[in-house]
Formats: C-alpha cells, sequence, structure tokens
C-alpha cells in the first residue's frame, strides 16, 4: 500500500522497532468504561462523557500519539443541590417583603399606644400620682406675664390691698382697704369702721395681720384713714381721676363676701355720676362719682379701683341693686367709686388735722322736685352774703345751668359736683337770670366748721 503502512491499533510496535504481537500495549490491562447502569460507555453518545473512553482500542488511533483516557465521574449520593435562581428575574413579592409591612404597622401602632397610654397616666393620675423628671427651669410662655397686662396689674397692686374688720355693737363690720403710706396709713370707706369701737383689725396680703386705729373719719364723703403699727409696707401708686374717659379699663380690688384679694375688671361706664347716699338716720353723703361695671359687692367697699397701669383712681363704695329693702345686694354692673383726687385730698386733711375740709360754693339749692319748669338747671333759693357765690355776683332765684361745662339737672348735682373740687378751685358758672344766660368765675371755698 504504498509508503504508508495501515495499523487497526493492536499493532504496536516500540518506536524505531519491529512491529509487536497483537494486544494492547503494554502497562496496566484497560478495562472497558460501563455506565452507571452497566453498559458500556457509548463513543459521542454516552450521558457519562462525550469523550469515547475505548481510545486505546481505537483501530485508527496513532499508536505514537498521547491516548488520554477520560473515566465517567462517580454520581453523587447526597441531596440535591438547590436551585440557582436569577435575582434580576421578575417575580412576585417575596416572603420578606409580605412580613416587612405588618411589622412596621405593629411597630407604629406600638409606639403610638405606648405615647397615649403615658399621657393618660400622667394626666389621669395613674401611677400613684408620681410624676418622675424634673419640670422646666422656666414657666411656658403664656406664664411670662407682660408688665401692662391684667394679671401683671394685678400682681403689683395685690400687695398694698387689706382687709378691714371692725367690731361693734352689732357685730363685726368688715370691708376693704389700700396702703397709702410705708408707715402705715390705709385709707377705706367710713361706712366700713363707722360703727366700731375706734379699734380695727386689718389683714395683709400674705396673710399677716396687725391691729390698727381710726386716725379720722369724713362722713360726708364717706372716707376715713387707720393706721397700723407697721413699717416697710408697700404703698399703692396714686393716678389722676380728673384724667379718666369712659371706657378706659379699670379693676376693683378687695374682700367681697370675706373673699380676700379678688380682682374684677372692667371699663369706666361713666364719669361724674352723682350720688346720694346714707344709711336711714345717718349722714347724707354726697359725691360725683366714677361709675365701673367692674364685679363691685359687700366686702368691696374702701378696696381700690386701680387704671390699666395699676394707679389707683377710686375708692369703691356704693353699687345699685334690684333687691327690695332688706334683702341682701348683689352686682349688677352698676358700682361706683370716689375719685381718688377727692380721697386723697380728704386723707391728707385727716393725717393732717384729723378732719376733712368741705367745700362749698356758698349757696343753697332748692330741694329735689323743685327744678326748672324746663328740667334743665338747680336754681339757688339762698346766698350767703360773704360767700364765693355772692362774690362772684350769683343771686337767689338765678338757675345755674353749668359747672365747668358739667350740666346741672338735680340740686343734688351742684352739691356732689363742688364737693369734688378742693377749697380754692375756680370754677366756671354758667346760670340764667330771667331770660338772660351768663357767665361767672367762682373761687370755692372751705366750710367754716
Amino acid at each position: 500500500m504504498g509508503g504508508t503502512d495501515v495499523t487497526d491499533g493492536w499493532e504496536w510496535r516500540a518506536p524505531g522497532g519491529t512491529p509487536g504481537s497483537a494486544g494492547p500495549p503494554p502497562g496496566p490491562p484497560q478495562t472497558a468504561p460501563t455506565t452507571p447502569y452497566g453498559g458500556s460507555a457509548a463513543p459521542y453518545g454516552g450521558s457519562t462523557s462525550p469523550w469515547w473512553s475505548d481510545a486505546l482500542a481505537d483501530p485508527w488511533r496513532d499508536p505514537y500519539a498521547p491516548a488520554a483516557v477520560v473515566l465517567p465521574g462517580v454520581p453523587a449520593t447526597g441531596a440535591a443541590p438547590e436551585p440557582v435562581t436569577d435575582p434580576d428575574a421578575p417575580g412576585g413579592p417575596r416572603l420578606r417583603q409580605l412580613l416587612l409591612v405588618p411589622l412596621i404597622v405593629a411597630l407604629l401602632a406600638g409606639t403610638l399606644g405606648g405615647a397615649l397610654g403615658y399621657a393618660f397616666a400622667v394626666r389621669g393620675g395613674v401611677g400613684g400620682g408620681v410624676t418622675l423628671g424634673a419640670g422646666p427651669a422656666e414657666g411656658p410662655a403664656l406664664a411670662q406675664r407682660r408688665p401692662d397686662s391684667l394679671a401683671g396689674v394685678a400682681g403689683r397692686v395685690l400687695p398694698s390691698v387689706v382687709t378691714i374688720r371692725v367690731a361693734g355693737p352689732a357685730g363685726t363690720s368688715e370691708g376693704s382697704g389700700f396702703i397709702v403710706s410705708t408707715d402705715g396709713y390705709v385709707v377705706t370707706n367710713d361706712h366700713v369702721v363707722a360703727d366700731g369701737t375706734g379699734r380695727a383689725s386689718v389683714t395683709f396680703n400674705d396673710g399677716s395681720s396687725s391691729a390698727a386705729t381710726v386716725v379720722g373719719q369724713d362722713p360726708e364723703s364717706d372716707i376715713a384713714v387707720i393706721k397700723v403699727n407697721r413699717t416697710g409696707l408697700r404703698p399703692i401708686e396714686f393716678g389722676d381721676s380728673d384724667a379718666l374717659a369712659v371706657g378706659d379699663p379699670v379693676l376693683a380690688i378687695g374682700s367681697p363676701l370675706s373673699l380676700a384679694n379678688t380682682v374684677t375688671a372692667g371699663i369706666i361706664s361713666a364719669l361724674d355720676r352723682t350720688m346720694q347716699a346714707g344709711e336711714p338716720g345717718g349722714p347724707v353723703r354726697y359725691y360725683a362719682a366714677i361709675q365701673t361695671d367692674a364685679a363691685v359687692n359687700h366686702g368691696n367697699s374702701g378696696g381700690p379701683l386701680v387704671d390699666s397701669a395699676g394707679r389707683v383712681i377710686g375708692v369703691n363704695s356704693t353699687i345699685k341693686s334690684l333687691v327690695a329693702e332688706g334683702q341682701e345686694a348683689g352686682n349688677i354692673g352698676l358700682a361706683f367709686a370716689i375719685p381718688i383726687n377727692q380721697a386723697k385730698r380728704i386723707t391728707q386733711d385727716i393725717i393732717g388735722t384729723g378732719k376733712a375740709r368741705r367745700t362749698v360754693i356758698g349757696a343753697q339749692v332748692a330741694g329735689t322736685g323743685t327744678a326748672t319748669r324746663a328740667g334743665v338747671g338747680v336754681r339757688l333759693a339762698a346766698v350767703e352774703p360773704a360767700g364765693p357765690a355772692a362774690g362772684a355776683g350769683l343771686k337767689a332765684g338765678d338757675v345755674v345751668l353749668r359747672l365747668n361745662g358739667r350740666p346741672m339737672n338735680e340740686p343734688t348735682d351742684l352739691i356732689a359736683l363742688v364737693r369734688k373740687f378742693a377749697p380754692g378751685s375756680v370754677v366756671t358758672v354758667e346760670y340764667r337770670r330771667g331770660s338772660t344766660r351768663q357767665n361767672a368765675s367762682v373761687t370755692l371755698a372751705a366750710d367754716a366748721k
């Protein structure tokens, strides 16, 4: 066959030698591979390897080429490996996601429930009333009251307000008052101490008490002054009752119905409201009062009426009520205070001389019900020859229409308004004589008594 020898694979010869005997080359005996099921490994189609395992028996094999025998691997006897899933492959929600949502909801619900439970426990007193933790160093913003607020004004004035008790034959009279000097002078109403024996008890804002003596009284103006044996007191600040206007805010402070340190608020309802007051058989009191709707009741008498700056502008004195005679009266929004300019002047007189001067115009007026036919003006029944009215040219029979611009309608109007001014004050009097209107300047004087 030419120069090529063909061998079937069993004709083995050593390199450079002669052919050997037929059969497999020297070496360990070769065992034909078997399949896991006992059969021979089929070339190119076996289930265990794509290689033909009986390569040494290949008749077409080059005997000089190296041979590699591939044996089938031993099948694993353990559990099958976990299948591998593509993480990017689309699919339904995982179990972890399904469990995460209710877990978050449960945590939120638990937190909210715990917060509500704590708030309920603190506000409802659960836990034996024990409060844990320190309080804030400062109060909340709402507690930081401005000095000009109602609470700020009340806080400044209350230390100057006192409760007064006076023992008398008919029992104990109780009212209010306010401190006007550091060495113990206190202003109150005359009717608070009028039925007493001359000694009183004063209770201060801090609850302490001291005995007091009556310095002097002026029944016609309803002002009295008492004194306690104590120094270093906090006096009230005085305002100007002539500078007031209707609608100004005010506070009334005192001890209504024995309720000490009571503060009520209102406004000035009217000015120069003529008051004629007094108990049956007692002196008749006249004053041009400050009217307020601040709640004033029995026991407020003698206490201060203060403006929005905490300055006293009046002394609470009387109230109007709808109750029948002999019944207990209560506030209906009609309370009256003596103007502080008048009360201060009388207080100075009492402290200085033991009694107060009474301002007069030097004329007598006709009684109630004798007003002019037109209902306007007050007719002078008599004029004192050497008095202030006569000195200004007024005569009996003249009808006073206005005093310093204030209309006169009743005889009490002229008496009360004259007593509002200090002796020596000059007032303008508009009057009518016959059909002629005239004006006169009258210098008021002190009563000779």
